[in-house]
């Protein structure tokens, strides 16, 4: 179902918005307070916040009182002069789901804006999985069936080398462990197979909400890779690089507004066909949604931006046989179903 044309529009200005705020993030950004201690005769200055295992009360000593007056005006300056944008920024929103834009659930999008202000998707993350479909929804101006959005599964797709990444990272960390446990929601790493191997999962016990990170496989070997820059181990999966090729900013809806990156539709499109082809008989069910996500995607695509498709196509014939006979007959089951043909 099309969203209102008005829905196009707000979206446009809510990702430029959300963009500019990310882009000039400084020192107003921070969530925390400072605080002073009087030692002797000097008093210091302290910024104080939440962070590491279980979100602890931290404190950063940052000098004498005299010494960072300046620093300390400035993070008030900076909070009030972002003020109006943020102000904007749920206004957007608001307008946006009143106009039947697809809202992440309160839950899925605390655990995401952690990851975005952890700094996930600035180091290359990639949002997947049904939440990353979702967001394409109001990429592209539709609202999908609710049948193919139930999930409580946050999917993070990284590459494993930063020499693989399109951008030079500086040396900095987004520890994905640390930014879990400070939301204090209960998130335990799920032990892996091989005690040795690190965790690839994060799940919150009694609850199927859960955090897995993902990275393309290269070789034959599915044991999960270490990522430096995440602190966290990664489970490969086979044609996950065609998905992290050519992502997108976009922005996830709720409350607010969280900028991350997503695939592409095409390529999101694209691969879920040729992955519907890898399933076993006992997950049928993720096949359905998968063909469902695919069709629901390319009837867009096919009627407003064919040469994306045509793009994508070309990109995952050009990968070998084996993606080429997975996609074939991913469109023929797509195209049996519910009509839906690439042209």
């Amino acid at each position: 179902m099309r969203q209102p044309l008005q829905n196009q529009t707000l979206y446009a200005e809510l990702l430029e918005q959300v963009r500019l705020l990310a882009r000039f993030r400084g020192i107003g950004s921070l969530d925390g307070s400072f605080v002073t201690k009087k030692i002797g005769d000097e008093v210091y200055s302290y910024f104080q916040f939440y962070g590491g295992a279980g979100g602890t009360k931290k404190q950063l000593y940052l000098g004498k009182l005299a010494d960072t007056e300046t620093l300390i005006a400035q993070h008030q300056q900076e909070k009030i002069a972002a003020a109006p944008d943020q102000q904007n920024i749920l206004r957007l929103c608001a307008q946006l789901r009143a106009g039947g834009a697809l809202a992440t659930d309160h839950t899925s999008a605390k655990v995401i804006r952690q990851l975005a202000e952890t700094g996930v998707f600035h180091l290359g993350g990639v949002l997947v999985g049904t939440h990353a479909y979702l967001v394409l929804g109001n990429v592209l101006g539709v609202t999908w069936e609710h049948a193919a959005l139930r999930t409580q599964d946050v999917d993070i797709a990284g590459l494993a080398k930063e020499s693989e990444l399109a951008i030079v990272l500086p040396q900095i960390q987004a520890d994905i462990p640390a930014a879990l446990d400070s939301l204090k929601m209960g998130f335990l790493p799920v032990p892996p197979f091989n005690h040795k191997d690190p965790s690839t999962t994060f799940k919150v016990r009694g609850s199927g909400l859960r955090l897995d990170v993902l990275t393309p496989q290269r070789g034959n070997s599915t044991a999960p890779i270490y990522i430096r820059r995440f602190n966290t181990g990664a489970q490969p999966l086979r044609f996950l690089d065609f998905l992290l090729e050519e992502p997108i900013e976009a922005v996830v809806i709720n409350g607010g507004g969280i900028l991350v990156n997503v695939p592409s539709p095409a390529r999101y499109a694209i691969h879920k066909l040729i992955i519907s082809e890898e399933r076993d008989p006992s997950s049928q069910g993720k096949r359905e949604k998968d063909i469902l996500q695919a069709a629901q995607i390319l009837s867009v695509l096919q009627e407003e931006r064919p040469g994306d498709v045509m793009a994508a196509v070309d990109a995952a014939m050009a990968k070998g046989p084996g993606w080429s006979k997975r996609l074939n007959q991913g469109m023929k089951s797509m195209e049996s179903k519910y009509g839906v043909k690439v042209t």
